[in-house]
């Protein structure tokens, strides 16, 4: 049986996704590997491990359908960052997206009047969340590693690179633009690694990959244990981009929000990036034809993690599923408010010194309230990210697309189509990120966009039922507890 095969690189899984030819899903494969916390705001993962579950996905893939592919595609959480030897050798562990540790080198950049060249170059923030920084710190903490990288024998490449490198044998360094555009080193207007930006982060260009189209002839597997044949890789894209495809949200205004590990909020700009509001970022989207598409991104850094911090660090839950009916045993969370700041608040707010909390404790509240509160906690910071993003532009959002595990949750997106007050459309097969791969890996192969539009499924709709007063009132509530979150020089 032929199929299209999607590597989705998680953050703290790997799984493989088999699709057919009418874009059904055949099988899928997963195993998840842990995150390591050496020390508090790090955040990082062994190489060896992600390759291990990577390997062993396709490998349970294999067994279970065979090996007739067609293509493969890659989508992968983003900044996440390696540095490696040619011969493919990473020289540390891959620093995680959610890691924090250069938050003080961001500070001193953004004291030195870097911020407002880098967000126009980029049209990111200076972030730790970003590649550059943890680069650096790469390149200035590992012994000898910034001269092996002046020398040109270390590269530097997100999940993405790492993985094709590996999977060629070598052959292929590329990335793809909506990869690169995440890095801090990308100029996303001109379209190329920029020199004045690896100046400043001192990176040696020759550590940089070819930046290629999502869609693209990347090049080819090598003969491994894993495929008895050179397989084509032809599409890698970020996973929240890859999601946007999946959802062919292709026009100018259209949004979805991708509830994952964290929470991501992307907007399509069109060909034409728009001014938008301080605090938002404007990144690069799947590029599949000669055109390159603008997105909005508001972040929201916890969002499954939190549910999964109420499981494994509280006990409050025996799985995420349970989340739900806690959430329903009470009527409302009784004044309970939860700041998820475990490392910083994102858009926003972008304050990588804040601290999580849980605020408006009496003695009625129990773990229901607890657990409601932190449903709503990450429909909370949604609507923070959408009233920055609708400001000032000339689009109206009436709707949002929704994808990723926690959209399974009927309470919370109930409670997000309220607190917003907009409809909430989620799809029937919430399957939106490896669907992008797959959409794309078809465009390679023939099909256009009409066809795909034919193959993109059903989806059922939340529509606001919360009267304005207690909207308001919940969201004045959640306004007092972010104050006191942030850091004193952060406080709106």
């Amino acid at each position: 049986m032929k199929y299209y095969l999607v590597i989705d690189e998680g953050t703290t899984s790997a799984r493989a996704i088999a699709y057919d030819l009418k874009g059904q899903i055949l099988a899928v494969t997963q195993h998840e590997f842990d995150q390591l916390y050496p020390k508090p705001l790090y955040v990082e993962q062994d190489l060896n491990v992600v390759l291990n579950a990577t390997f062993k996905s396709i490998n349970d893939l294999i067994n279970k359908i065979g090996d007739d592919i067609i293509s493969l595609g890659i989508a992968n959480q983003r900044e996440t960052t390696v540095v490696f030897n040619r011969k493919g050798k990473a020289i540390y562990n891959a620093i995680s997206w959610q890691c924090r540790r250069t938050f003080k080198l961001c500070d001193d950049l953004k004291k030195q009047g870097y911020d407002k060249i880098i967000k126009n170059k980029t049209g990111l923030e200076i972030d730790p969340y970003f590649s550059a920084t943890k680069i650096y710190w790469l390149l200035h903490n590992i012994p000898h590693a910034l001269d092996e990288a002046r020398k040109g024998n270390l590269l530097f490449g997100t999940i993405d690179t790492y993985l094709m490198y590996i999977l060629s044998d070598g052959k292929i360094f590329k990335t793809d633009v909506t990869n690169a555009s995440r890095t801090m080193i990308y100029n996303i207007y001109n379209h190329c690694w920029d020199d004045e930006l690896l100046k400043i982060f001192d990176i040696p260009k020759t550590m940089l990959s070819e930046v290629c189209p999502s869609a693209h002839l990347f090049g080819y597997t090598s003969k491994m244990s894993i495929f008895k044949k050179e397989i084509p890789i032809f599409a890698v894209a970020g996973d929240q981009q890859s999601a946007l495809f999946g959802h062919l949200l292709i026009n100018k205004g259209e949004t979805k929000i991708t509830y994952g590990t964290g929470c991501f909020i992307l907007t399509n700009l069109g060909e034409k990036p728009l001014e938008i509001e301080q605090n938002l970022i404007t990144t690069l989207g799947v590029q599949y034809d000669d055109k390159y598409n603008y997105v909005s991104e508001g972040s929201v850094f916890f969002a499954g993690s939190l549910i999964k911090w109420l499981r494994d660090n509280l006990g409050l839950i025996k799985t995420a599923k349970e989340s739900e009916s806690c959430a329903l045993k009470v009527e409302n969370s009784l004044g309970v408010y939860i700041i998820p700041a475990f490392t910083g608040l994102g858009a926003p707010y972008w304050d990588s010194k804040a601290k999580g909390i849980i605020c408006g404790l009496t003695n009625g509240v129990n773990k229901n309230h607890i657990v409601r509160a932190a449903l709503e906690a990450i429909c909370y910071q949604v609507k923070d990210v959408l009233d920055l993003l609708t400001k000032n532009n000339d689009f109206n959002i009436t709707k949002i697309s929704v994808d990723g595990g926690a959209s399974s949750n009927d309470f919370m997106m109930q409670f997000q189509a309220d607190i917003l007050n907009l409809e909430i459309n989620r799809p029937d097969n919430i399957e939106r990120t490896s669907q992008g791969i797959f959409y794309l890996l078809a465009l390679k192969n023939g099909y256009t966009i009409n066809d795909l539009k034919k193959l993109n499924g059903q989806y059922s709709s939340f529509y606001p039922l919360m009267d304005d007063k207690c909207r308001i009132e919940l969201l004045n509530g959640y306004k007092k507890a972010i104050k006191k979150a942030l850091t004193e020089h952060e406080k709106i």
